[in-house]
């Protein structure tokens, strides 16, 4: 069996040799049925594509049964949907005072989490604020944070906006941080990845597409990634940031209180032909 488990039924496969082709790492040998040498197991990249692959079902690895995944038959979005879905996405700032329903956020990560990674390494982690309750928390912690930094002198002259942002909050209850969403979505990975902020980012973007094609508004908010890496770094740690992860971003979300008619005109994209 060996340790990644790659096992094939003998009655399904029709020795298409897709599987062998592939393999990423070229393990996958014939004879004429597909095998993996034990001494080659170690280079698997468990990136499952044998499985994904294989067009009778036959192969299974890591403990995965192709039952098991989602068909590739199914209905997809054409691409004037999703061209659509793209070009009116917003960036939303005003939200209603709704918890978007557990489930339905949990399913945006499980989702989200099938994003690319470098090297396949599939470790992006989602801290995850589900509830207003736990926002307004949140929101308080870093609000207090800022202003005890800045009192204190040790706020950055590159920040002093977000002092500034503080009082507003205080005096007027007015969010411009948080901008009044009731969720939010951090997204790491360990820095020893070959790419952890850039798979992190990838996988918020999945994350989006999906939350906007529900009708769910998202944001990308820089300043908490400041004010939790810059400003005062021990409240990455009290959100549950692993020590040993960079962030890769941060995004708000929730249910929009504006609905957008229609999209803007960026014009065309800024493209340069290589030729060699």
């Amino acid at each position: 069996m060996g340790m990644i488990d790659f096992k094939v039924d003998e009655g399904k496969c029709i020795e298409c040799g897709l599987c062998a082709q592939e393999c990423p790492v070229g393990i996958i040998q014939l004879k004429p049925k597909p095998f993996i040498r034990e001494a080659k197991e170690k280079l698997c990249m468990e990136c499952q594509h044998c499985l994904a692959v294989c067009p009778t079902a036959a192969v299974s690895i890591l403990g995965k049964k192709p039952e098991d995944s989602v068909s590739a038959k199914g209905e997809f979005p054409g691409v004037e949907a999703m061209g659509r879905l793209i070009k009116t996405r917003r960036s939303i700032r005003k939200y209603k005072k709704e918890n978007i329903e557990k489930e339905t956020i949990y399913n945006l990560i499980n989702t989200a989490a099938y994003a690319p990674t470098g090297h396949n390494s599939n470790s992006v982690r989602f801290a995850v604020v589900d509830n207003l309750e736990d926002m307004d928390k949140v929101r308080n912690s870093v609000y207090d944070s800022i202003k005890a930094i800045s009192e204190s002198g040790k706020l950055s002259a590159n920040y002093t906006f977000m002092a500034s942002y503080q009082k507003v909050w205080e005096n007027k209850g007015v969010d411009i941080i948080f901008r009044g969403a009731p969720h939010m979505i951090i997204s790491s990975a360990p820095k020893s990845n070959t790419s952890p902020v850039a798979d992190s980012i990838v996988a918020l973007t999945y994350f989006e597409l999906l939350a906007n094609s529900m009708g769910i508004g998202t944001l990308w908010n820089g300043m908490i990634k400041w004010s939790i890496e810059d400003i005062d770094p021990t409240l990455k740690l009290e959100l549950g940031i692993p020590e040993d992860h960079v962030i890769g971003y941060i995004m708000l979300f929730g249910k929009s209180a504006v609905k957008y008619a229609r999209g803007i005109q960026n014009g065309e994209a800024q493209v340069k032909r290589i030729k060699l």
